[in-house]
Protein backbone atom coordinates (compact mmCIF):
# COMPACT_ATOMS: atom_id res chain seq x y z
CA UNK A 1 0.00 0.00 0.00
CA UNK A 2 1.53 3.36 -1.06
CA UNK A 3 1.25 6.72 0.78
CA UNK A 4 -1.66 7.93 -1.38
CA UNK A 5 -3.71 4.76 -0.74
CA UNK A 6 -2.89 4.84 2.96
CA UNK A 7 -3.90 8.48 3.24
CA UNK A 8 -7.17 7.99 1.35
CA UNK A 9 -8.20 5.11 3.61
CA UNK A 10 -7.95 7.45 6.62
CA UNK A 11 -9.53 10.42 4.84
CA UNK A 12 -6.27 12.38 4.50
CA UNK A 13 -5.68 14.50 1.40
CA UNK A 14 -2.62 14.11 -0.80
CA UNK A 15 -1.55 17.66 0.03
CA UNK A 16 -1.53 16.90 3.75
CA UNK A 17 0.50 13.74 3.16
CA UNK A 18 3.09 15.68 1.17
CA UNK A 19 3.25 18.35 3.88
CA UNK A 20 3.62 15.73 6.60
CA UNK A 21 6.43 13.96 4.76
CA UNK A 22 8.18 17.30 4.19
CA UNK A 23 7.95 18.17 7.88
CA UNK A 24 9.26 14.78 8.93
CA UNK A 25 12.17 15.17 6.52
CA UNK A 26 12.94 18.65 7.86
CA UNK A 27 12.82 17.44 11.47
CA UNK A 28 15.01 14.48 10.64
CA UNK A 29 17.52 16.73 8.91
CA UNK A 30 17.61 19.08 11.90
CA UNK A 31 18.16 16.24 14.33
CA UNK A 32 20.91 14.67 12.25
CA UNK A 33 22.68 18.04 11.95
CA UNK A 34 22.56 18.50 15.72
CA UNK A 35 23.94 15.02 16.30
CA UNK A 36 27.13 15.43 14.28
CA UNK A 37 29.94 13.84 16.27
CA UNK A 38 32.49 16.50 17.14
CA UNK A 39 35.34 14.06 16.53
CA UNK A 40 34.23 13.75 12.90
CA UNK A 41 35.39 17.33 12.36
CA UNK A 42 39.00 16.38 12.95
CA UNK A 43 40.99 15.70 9.75
CA UNK A 44 41.13 12.05 8.74
CA UNK A 45 42.77 12.15 5.32
CA UNK A 46 45.73 14.03 6.70
CA UNK A 47 48.25 16.04 4.76
CA UNK A 48 50.90 14.06 2.86
CA UNK A 49 53.85 13.30 5.08
CA UNK A 50 51.83 13.50 8.29
CA UNK A 51 50.15 10.88 10.44
CA UNK A 52 47.71 10.75 13.35
CA UNK A 53 49.66 9.79 16.48
CA UNK A 54 47.15 10.47 19.28
CA UNK A 55 43.36 10.55 19.46
CA UNK A 56 40.77 11.44 18.63
CA UNK A 57 39.92 11.87 22.30
CA UNK A 58 36.43 13.12 23.16
CA UNK A 59 35.73 15.20 26.28
CA UNK A 60 32.43 15.99 27.98
CA UNK A 61 31.41 18.35 30.78
CA UNK A 62 32.48 15.67 33.24
CA UNK A 63 35.91 15.02 31.73
CA UNK A 64 37.06 18.32 30.18
CA UNK A 65 39.08 19.23 33.27
CA UNK A 66 41.39 16.29 32.50
CA UNK A 67 42.36 18.03 29.28
CA UNK A 68 42.38 21.73 30.20
CA UNK A 69 42.01 21.86 33.95
CA UNK A 70 42.81 25.56 34.36
CA UNK A 71 40.49 26.75 31.59
CA UNK A 72 37.56 24.34 31.82
CA UNK A 73 35.44 26.74 33.88
CA UNK A 74 35.70 29.43 31.20
CA UNK A 75 34.39 27.00 28.58
CA UNK A 76 31.54 25.95 30.87
CA UNK A 77 30.44 29.59 31.18
CA UNK A 78 30.10 29.72 27.41
CA UNK A 79 27.89 26.66 27.03
CA UNK A 80 30.48 23.95 26.35
CA UNK A 81 28.91 20.71 25.05
CA UNK A 82 31.67 18.37 23.88
CA UNK A 83 35.16 18.57 22.40
CA UNK A 84 37.57 16.40 20.45
CA UNK A 85 41.37 16.46 20.47
CA UNK A 86 44.02 14.89 18.27
CA UNK A 87 47.75 15.14 17.61
CA UNK A 88 49.31 14.83 14.16
CA UNK A 89 53.01 14.29 13.49
CA UNK A 90 55.40 14.95 10.62
CA UNK A 91 56.71 11.56 9.48
CA UNK A 92 60.10 13.05 8.71
CA UNK A 93 60.46 14.95 11.98
CA UNK A 94 58.76 13.49 15.05
CA UNK A 95 59.30 16.74 16.95
CA UNK A 96 57.10 18.59 14.46
CA UNK A 97 53.52 18.12 15.65
CA UNK A 98 50.12 19.80 15.26
CA UNK A 99 47.59 19.64 18.09
CA UNK A 100 43.93 20.24 17.17
CA UNK A 101 41.08 20.97 19.59
CA UNK A 102 37.48 21.31 18.32
CA UNK A 103 34.92 22.57 20.84
CA UNK A 104 31.17 22.30 20.32
CA UNK A 105 29.83 25.37 22.16
CA UNK A 106 26.12 25.01 21.42
CA UNK A 107 25.62 28.25 19.45
CA UNK A 108 27.51 30.70 17.28
CA UNK A 109 27.14 33.31 20.05
CA UNK A 110 28.87 31.09 22.60
CA UNK A 111 31.53 30.06 20.08
CA UNK A 112 32.31 33.71 19.36
CA UNK A 113 32.30 34.45 23.08
CA UNK A 114 35.02 32.00 23.97
CA UNK A 115 36.96 32.98 20.82
CA UNK A 116 36.79 36.64 21.84
CA UNK A 117 38.20 35.83 25.27
CA UNK A 118 41.25 34.06 23.80
CA UNK A 119 42.02 36.59 21.07
CA UNK A 120 44.29 39.32 22.42
CA UNK A 121 44.94 41.36 19.25
CA UNK A 122 43.85 41.58 15.63
CA UNK A 123 45.79 39.06 13.53
CA UNK A 124 43.15 37.41 11.33
CA UNK A 125 44.01 34.32 9.29
CA UNK A 126 40.96 34.51 7.01
CA UNK A 127 39.47 31.26 8.34
CA UNK A 128 35.97 30.65 9.67
CA UNK A 129 33.85 33.61 10.76
CA UNK A 130 36.87 35.15 12.46
CA UNK A 131 40.33 33.95 13.38
CA UNK A 132 43.59 34.86 15.06
CA UNK A 133 47.07 33.40 14.62
CA UNK A 134 50.71 33.73 15.52
CA UNK A 135 53.78 31.63 14.72
CA UNK A 136 52.71 28.56 16.68
CA UNK A 137 48.97 28.84 17.33
CA UNK A 138 45.77 29.58 15.46
CA UNK A 139 42.22 29.91 16.75
CA UNK A 140 38.95 30.46 14.89
CA UNK A 141 35.23 30.03 15.25
CA UNK A 142 32.69 28.88 12.70
CA UNK A 143 29.04 28.23 13.45
CA UNK A 144 28.76 26.71 16.90
CA UNK A 145 32.36 25.48 16.93
CA UNK A 146 35.50 27.01 18.41
CA UNK A 147 38.80 25.56 17.18
CA UNK A 148 42.34 25.79 18.55
CA UNK A 149 45.49 24.58 16.81
CA UNK A 150 48.99 24.52 18.22
CA UNK A 151 52.25 23.68 16.43
CA UNK A 152 55.51 22.67 18.07
CA UNK A 153 57.44 24.20 15.16
CA UNK A 154 57.04 27.80 14.01
CA UNK A 155 55.30 27.66 10.62
CA UNK A 156 52.16 29.76 10.16
CA UNK A 157 51.52 28.40 6.65
CA UNK A 158 51.19 24.84 7.97
CA UNK A 159 48.88 26.04 10.74
CA UNK A 160 46.64 27.79 8.23
CA UNK A 161 46.54 24.72 6.02
CA UNK A 162 45.45 22.50 8.92
CA UNK A 163 42.91 25.08 10.08
CA UNK A 164 41.39 25.16 6.58
CA UNK A 165 41.06 21.37 6.66
CA UNK A 166 39.07 21.58 9.89
CA UNK A 167 37.00 24.55 8.71
CA UNK A 168 36.02 22.74 5.51
CA UNK A 169 34.49 19.94 7.59
CA UNK A 170 32.25 22.34 9.52
CA UNK A 171 29.02 22.82 7.57
CA UNK A 172 27.22 25.05 10.12
CA UNK A 173 26.12 28.14 8.08
CA UNK A 174 25.30 30.37 11.08
CA UNK A 175 26.34 34.03 10.59
CA UNK A 176 28.27 35.97 13.25
CA UNK A 177 26.29 37.38 16.19
CA UNK A 178 24.36 40.41 14.88
CA UNK A 179 25.47 42.60 17.80
CA UNK A 180 29.03 42.68 16.46
CA UNK A 181 27.83 44.73 13.51
CA UNK A 182 26.07 47.27 15.73
CA UNK A 183 29.31 48.76 17.06
CA UNK A 184 30.53 51.88 15.22
CA UNK A 185 33.70 51.25 13.21
CA UNK A 186 35.20 54.70 13.73
CA UNK A 187 37.80 54.49 16.50
CA UNK A 188 37.12 50.80 17.22
CA UNK A 189 40.33 48.93 17.99
CA UNK A 190 40.34 45.95 15.57
CA UNK A 191 39.77 42.61 17.27
CA UNK A 192 38.63 44.19 20.53
CA UNK A 193 34.94 43.23 20.60
CA UNK A 194 34.25 40.62 23.27
CA UNK A 195 31.15 38.77 24.42
CA UNK A 196 30.74 38.08 28.15
CA UNK A 197 28.25 35.40 29.11
CA UNK A 198 27.86 36.96 32.56
CA UNK A 199 29.08 39.87 34.64
CA UNK A 200 29.52 42.46 31.89
CA UNK A 201 31.84 45.24 33.16
CA UNK A 202 32.29 43.13 36.29
CA UNK A 203 28.68 43.71 37.42
CA UNK A 204 26.40 40.70 37.80
CA UNK A 205 23.28 42.84 37.41
CA UNK A 206 24.34 43.72 33.85
CA UNK A 207 24.47 40.00 33.09
CA UNK A 208 25.60 39.14 29.56
CA UNK A 209 26.64 41.38 26.71
CA UNK A 210 29.23 42.76 24.30
CA UNK A 211 32.07 45.19 24.86
CA UNK A 212 34.23 47.01 22.30
CA UNK A 213 37.36 49.06 22.97
CA UNK A 214 37.91 52.46 21.36
CA UNK A 215 40.91 54.76 21.15
CA UNK A 216 40.77 58.52 21.22
CA UNK A 217 41.99 60.24 18.06
CA UNK A 218 44.57 63.01 18.08
CA UNK A 219 41.89 65.69 17.78
CA UNK A 220 40.16 64.17 20.81
CA UNK A 221 43.37 64.53 22.81
CA UNK A 222 43.64 68.21 21.90
CA UNK A 223 40.15 68.83 23.25
CA UNK A 224 40.90 66.99 26.49
CA UNK A 225 44.05 69.04 27.03
CA UNK A 226 42.10 72.22 26.30
CA UNK A 227 39.76 71.23 29.14
CA UNK A 228 42.78 71.17 31.48
CA UNK A 229 42.81 67.40 31.80
CA UNK A 230 46.04 65.73 32.84
CA UNK A 231 48.14 65.06 29.73
CA UNK A 232 48.72 61.45 30.76
CA UNK A 233 45.00 60.69 30.62
CA UNK A 234 44.86 61.68 26.95
CA UNK A 235 47.91 59.81 25.68
CA UNK A 236 46.96 56.28 24.70
CA UNK A 237 43.52 56.63 26.29
CA UNK A 238 41.06 53.82 25.67
CA UNK A 239 37.40 53.56 26.60
CA UNK A 240 34.54 51.16 25.96
CA UNK A 241 31.19 50.95 24.27
CA UNK A 242 29.02 48.10 25.48
CA UNK A 243 25.68 46.37 25.02
CA UNK A 244 24.05 44.56 27.94
CA UNK A 245 21.41 42.05 26.80
CA UNK A 246 18.27 41.16 28.75
CA UNK A 247 15.22 38.96 28.23
CA UNK A 248 12.92 41.96 27.86
CA UNK A 249 12.76 45.75 28.21
CA UNK A 250 11.50 45.57 31.79
CA UNK A 251 14.56 43.58 32.86
CA UNK A 252 16.75 46.17 31.14
CA UNK A 253 15.03 49.02 33.01
CA UNK A 254 15.40 47.14 36.30
CA UNK A 255 19.15 46.75 35.74
CA UNK A 256 19.39 50.45 34.89
CA UNK A 257 17.75 51.31 38.21
CA UNK A 258 20.14 49.02 40.09
CA UNK A 259 23.11 50.74 38.43
CA UNK A 260 21.68 54.18 39.19
CA UNK A 261 21.24 53.26 42.86
CA UNK A 262 24.76 51.81 42.96
CA UNK A 263 26.27 54.98 41.51
CA UNK A 264 24.27 57.10 43.97
CA UNK A 265 25.91 55.22 46.85
CA UNK A 266 29.42 54.59 45.55
CA UNK A 267 30.00 56.98 42.66
CA UNK A 268 28.20 59.99 41.24
CA UNK A 269 25.00 60.54 39.25
CA UNK A 270 24.74 63.64 37.07
CA UNK A 271 21.36 65.27 36.71
CA UNK A 272 21.92 66.56 33.17
CA UNK A 273 21.50 64.13 30.29
CA UNK A 274 21.97 64.92 26.60
CA UNK A 275 18.62 65.33 24.88
CA UNK A 276 19.41 62.81 22.16
CA UNK A 277 19.40 60.00 24.75
CA UNK A 278 16.06 60.81 26.40
CA UNK A 279 15.08 61.30 30.03
CA UNK A 280 15.66 57.66 31.01
CA UNK A 281 19.38 57.72 30.24
CA UNK A 282 21.89 57.59 33.06
CA UNK A 283 24.98 59.78 33.22
CA UNK A 284 27.45 59.53 36.05
CA UNK A 285 30.86 58.44 37.28
CA UNK A 286 31.62 54.82 38.07
CA UNK A 287 34.02 54.55 41.05
CA UNK A 288 36.13 51.94 39.24
CA UNK A 289 35.82 52.77 35.54
CA UNK A 290 35.25 56.50 35.27
CA UNK A 291 32.61 58.46 33.37
CA UNK A 292 29.61 56.55 32.08
CA UNK A 293 26.52 57.14 29.97
CA UNK A 294 23.88 54.38 29.86
CA UNK A 295 20.84 54.33 27.57
CA UNK A 296 17.93 51.83 27.54
CA UNK A 297 16.89 50.63 24.08
CA UNK A 298 14.43 47.74 23.91
CA UNK A 299 15.91 44.74 25.72
CA UNK A 300 19.40 46.31 25.58
CA UNK A 301 21.28 48.76 27.73
CA UNK A 302 23.74 50.60 25.49
CA UNK A 303 26.55 52.49 27.15
CA UNK A 304 29.99 54.02 27.05
CA UNK A 305 32.40 54.08 29.97
CA UNK A 306 35.91 55.23 30.86
CA UNK A 307 36.06 58.14 28.40
CA UNK A 308 37.54 61.63 28.79
CA UNK A 309 36.21 63.27 25.65
CA UNK A 310 32.47 63.62 26.26
CA UNK A 311 31.62 64.82 22.76
CA UNK A 312 33.32 61.89 21.04
CA UNK A 313 31.84 59.33 23.46
CA UNK A 314 28.34 60.74 22.98
CA UNK A 315 28.69 60.65 19.21
CA UNK A 316 29.73 56.99 19.18
CA UNK A 317 27.06 55.99 21.68
CA UNK A 318 24.40 57.77 19.64
CA UNK A 319 25.47 55.78 16.58
CA UNK A 320 25.40 52.53 18.55
CA UNK A 321 21.87 53.25 19.81
CA UNK A 322 20.67 54.12 16.31
CA UNK A 323 22.06 50.84 14.96
CA UNK A 324 19.81 48.85 17.32
CA UNK A 325 16.60 47.92 15.49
Amino acid sequence: MNLRTLGTSFGISSAKIILTVALLFAIGTSVSSAEIAVESLLPKDVRDGWTLVSGPEVYTKKTLFRHINGQAELFFKYGFQRSAFAIYQDKKNDKNQIEVDVYHMGSVLQAFGVFSRFRNEDRPAGIGLDSHFDDRSLIFYKGQYFVMLYATESDSSILKEWAMMVSSRISDPSPPPKEIGLFPKNGLIPGSIQYFSEGLLGYQFLKRGFQGTYGEKDEDKVEVKAENQDKTTADGKEFHLFLAIFNNSQDAKSALKIYRDDLTKKGKVHSEVSTQFGSNALRGEDPYRGKIILVPKGFYLAGTIGFDNVRNAEKLLEELVKNIR
